[in-house]
């Protein structure tokens, strides 16, 4: 009851500073709030009928096409629908001519539309059509930057200028980083996470705190899959708290967040409760990430939620990655056949937009992985460090017979010992598995590299961080190679090379 009447006046406030007379087509009014509101729950259905309400009450509202297209842009990001995404591309041109005509003199008018262009530009990323994304990266920026020098105190602008800052700063080589330098458009990663820091703390203090759920949104992603901020845990449940229980979306960065870092029983506990029901856009997405959580404790249940992943998806993504995770199942549990035939699967099904993907077709495409050292690897992701240690305790490089597999076993027992705060221990097997796995396909020795140059940079030596960093650049041909030479730049950056 508190938060709605919250809602109301700040709704109010925000006409106050932005009265009808003056912006009488960008009106962020009651209809458009509780729309926007409905977005950042995943209550699409819901924020479609305010949409509709607020047509019939006030069709030239120009905050109407911005609307449209957050819905469109998070109905890509719950379904992944290749079918769906070129069905719905094409309503970009009309939203930004309506907007284009529109009201010059308001800060909505240049903000809309670089705000359309730069969530058509993150959707297009996911499909592969790096240029065009790259043409919308470049006008959103320009319009953002020109928005913010005619109106330097409308906050807005710099949620979109710290996120373009944080991922540019921080790109891997490829296609997308490759068209965007020929355009002139860099970034900067430490200028991108300060504006959007500055912005969470702000919002909720301000006449913008609507859109805090935003903000909080893509801080939290840049923090985890952009920056590898050791700080992502903490800040994504610091800034998620103050977000209602009744966000599916708040499920969605609480829990991908907490996968990401090492806290999987929080994981579990926050997807099993997350809400449910009809009023919530589908999120196959979410059964995907159960899985990846009950695996990483080797709960084998966990093929129920790949299962259920894989029968619901309509989406292009995760599709070979979700066969690769029954195929170790099946492998756990010593059924060779029902491992063949995931594994298959995982070569042979989905596609390769992501990175995630591609990895899981390397891995399917390489022979089976001892089961121990398997069981390892995941109670590692899942932060299960004494228990992984456990499995590994008794063996040794010898006990395994192919390089991969022997370079395997040094950089899993390096990156426990790391966790546990063990350095020495760590370092050595680091460099066991560079000495082992350098040259070779797998990413290993690369990782190990980067990793071992956080630790000294941890500890202040910053020669041998950058002995380590710069050998972990040197190695190429391995997969993850453009991750960890971007997060290896990033670290010699951090310490002043």
């Amino acid at each position: 009851m508190i938060k709605g009447l919250k809602f109301v006046a700040i709704s109010f406030i925000i006409t106050l500073l932005f009265p009808k007379n003056t912006f009488a087509n960008f009106d962020f009014n009651n209809n458009c709030l509780n729309a926007y509101k409905s977005i950042f729950e995943l209550k699409l259905g819901n924020a479609k009928a305010y949409i509709s309400t607020e047509k019939k009450q006030h069709p030239n509202n120009s905050i109407i096409p911005l609307l449209e297209n957050y819905v469109d842009y998070f109905t890509l990001i719950t379904s992944g629908s290749k079918t769906d995404f070129d069905k719905l591309k094409g309503n970009k041109t009309s939203r930004l001519d309506k907007i284009s005509d529109d009201d010059k003199n308001s800060p909505y008018y240049l903000y809309a539309q670089a705000e359309i262009n730069l969530q058509w530009a993150l959707i297009r990323g996911r499909f592969g059509e790096f240029f065009n994304a790259a043409m919308e990266i470049r006008k959103a920026n320009n319009l953002l930057l020109e928005n913010k020098k005619k109106y330097p105190n409308f906050l807005l602008n710099d949620k979109g200028l710290g996120l373009i800052n944080t991922v540019l700063g921080n790109l891997p080589d490829g296609a997308l980083k490759s068209a965007l330098s020929t355009l002139g458009i860099k970034g900067n990663t430490q200028i991108g996470l300060s504006m959007l820091d500055k912005l969470a703390e702000t919002l909720p203090k301000s006449t913008y705190e609507p859109f805090y759920e935003e903000v909080v949104f893509y801080y939290a992603y840049v923090l985890t899959d952009v920056a590898h901020s050791s700080s992502a845990y903490a800040k994504t449940i610091k800034f998620t708290e103050r977000i209602a229980d009744t966000s599916l979306l708040k499920s969605y960065l609480q829990s991908y967040v907490c996968i990401k870092t090492a806290h999987n029983d929080e994981a579990i506990k926050i997807l099993a409760n997350k809400p449910e029901g009809g009023v919530y856009q589908p999120f196959p997405y979410l059964d995907y990430l159960e899985g990846i959580a009950h695996l990483n404790k080797l709960d084998l249940n966990a093929a129920s939620y790949f299962n259920k992943f894989l029968q619901t998806n309509k989406g292009v993504n995760y599709i070979k990655d979700a066969n690769l995770h029954l195929g170790w199942i099946a492998l756990i549990k010593g059924d060779k056949t029902g491992y063949s035939s995931f594994i298959s699967k995982a070569v042979n099904a989905g596609y390769l937009y992501n990175e995630k993907d591609k990895q899981a077709q390397n891995e399917a495409s390489a022979p089976a992985p001892p089961v121990d050292l398997l069981k390892a690897r995941l109670l590692y992701d899942g932060g299960y460090l004494s228990k992984a240690l456990q499995l590994l305790d008794d063996k040794k490089t010898a006990d395994y017979n192919s390089d991969k597999d022997k370079t395997e076993f040094n950089y899993r027992l390096g990156r426990i010992f790391d966790d546990l705060g063990k350095d020495n221990q760590a370092l050595n097997y680091y460099q066991a598995a560079i000495t082992q796995g350098k040259g070779l396909k797998y990413y290993f020795a690369a990782n190990a590299s980067l990793q071992m140059g956080k630790v000294y940079e941890k500890n202040g030596n910053k020669l041998k961080a950058k002995e380590a960093f710069n050998n972990a650049i040197s190695m190429k041909n391995h997969e993850y190679e453009n991750s960890i030479e971007s997060q290896a730049k990033m670290g010699l950056k951090r310490i002043g090379f």
